[in-house]
């Protein structure tokens, strides 16, 4: 198969869709790879790395989205890009259509098959594709919010950790998946005094055994996430509903409840967000105030690490490229877990979550 790596475009994105090393093994199975130049450089992936893995350079993207079978990306295309495909053709990155109907739209139109990284599914059923993002991106949650709590960047002037004789900041997990526990990882390994907050019983059993007591948990309901926000310092928006839109857990009436120069993380952005408030964000303008709380709502969080998050996605992702770029068809068919990573194809909304959150008709298959 021929596949195309074009370079990212969103703003203040380096991540790339296959690194150098990726390339190598599909190439060394047989397969054809054309990247657009400078898809790497970001990251300090030069074009040379690329041929000497066996690739194609190609001097602009509508070469790679012309010559190419399946397209392998990081993030959703844009609007001009979705132009580019065609039917036949196979498009496999980060989608989060729930919450981006004109794209939805406009990969309808294409006709092409449309494989989101985020519905692809396991054995467990966890979101082996996701994850690897979701790591880093809950990681990454308790960084900015600890900036941002800084008095020059307009928060409350709180050290998360504390210091002997003070109290350390509060941190509000919303959500106990992947991101939630690597946010609680990250806030407490600053000292800070967390809490996690789900709907999932188990979950919290869970992360309670996890922590051994380091982290509260709390069940998630309307009167205790309240509660929270009386007291918190940084809130944390970590909920997902695979390929939906993420529930309003924060609403705009509920930020009177919260202390002056708090920060909201919200994770959940790419579905929509998580607070009444959020819309999305960029790194090159990542914060916004509303009624004194500082909202962050970046939709691509990792792409600010990434190197890192190239090669965590890579570790992920290579492994159902390879299967794709054997045959579409017969790797979803010999795969169900694969399958419901289908989003778009001929045409139709293929992913029932997908279609109820756009409010389009849902077609199986």
């Amino acid at each position: 198969m021929h596949i195309g790596v074009p370079k990212e475009i969103k703003v203040h994105e380096y991540r790339v869709g296959l690194t150098p090393l990726s390339v190598a093994e599909l190439v060394a199975r047989g397969h054809r790879v054309t990247v657009e130049t400078g898809a790497g450089s970001g990251i300090d992936f030069t074009d040379a790395d690329y041929v000497a893995a066996g690739a194609d350079i190609a001097a602009d993207p509508q070469t790679v989205f012309a010559a190419a079978e399946m397209i392998v990306k990081v993030k959703e295309p844009q609007l001009h890009e979705c132009a580019w495909l065609r039917p036949g053709q196979t498009l496999f990155t980060y989608l989060h259509l729930a919450a981006d109907k004109p794209q939805a739209e406009a990969l309808m139109a294409s006709g092409a098959t449309c494989i989101a990284y985020e519905t692809v599914t396991d054995a467990r059923g966890g979101l082996p594709l996701l994850r690897p993002m979701s790591e880093v991106a809950g990681r990454m949650s308790v960084q900015v919010g600890a900036h941002y709590l800084e008095k020059e960047q307009g928060g409350r002037g709180i050290l998360l950790g504390g210091v002997p004789g003070v109290a350390p900041g509060k941190v509000a997990i919303l959500g106990g998946g992947v991101s939630g526990v690597n946010a609680a990882e990250m806030a407490v390994g600053l000292r800070a005094d967390v809490t996690v907050y789900d709907i999932s019983t188990a979950r919290l059993a869970e992360i309670d055994e996890m922590f051994q007591g380091r982290v509260k948990t709390v069940f998630s309901s309307r009167a205790a996430i309240a509660s929270a926000l009386e007291s918190a310092h940084v809130v944390i928006g970590a909920v997902l509903i695979p390929g939906a839109a993420a529930p309003k857990l924060v609403t705009r009436d509920m930020l009177k409840l919260m202390k002056r120069g708090s920060v909201l993380v919200d994770i959940a952005i790419d579905q929509g967000g998580c607070f009444e408030t959020s819309h999305a964000t960029t790194h090159a303008d990542p914060v916004y105030v509303v009624d004194g709380i500082i909202h962050y709502c970046v939709a691509n969080m990792p792409g600010a690490v990434a190197r890192t998050s190239t090669f965590a996605l890579n570790n992920a992702t290579l492994p159902f490229v390879l299967k794709l770029a054997g045959g579409v068809d017969a790797a979803m068919a010999a795969d169900p877990h694969l399958a419901r990573g289908l989003n778009v194809a001929r045409g139709a909304i293929r992913h029932a979550a997908v279609a109820e959150a756009l409010g389009l008709p849902f077609v199986a298959g």
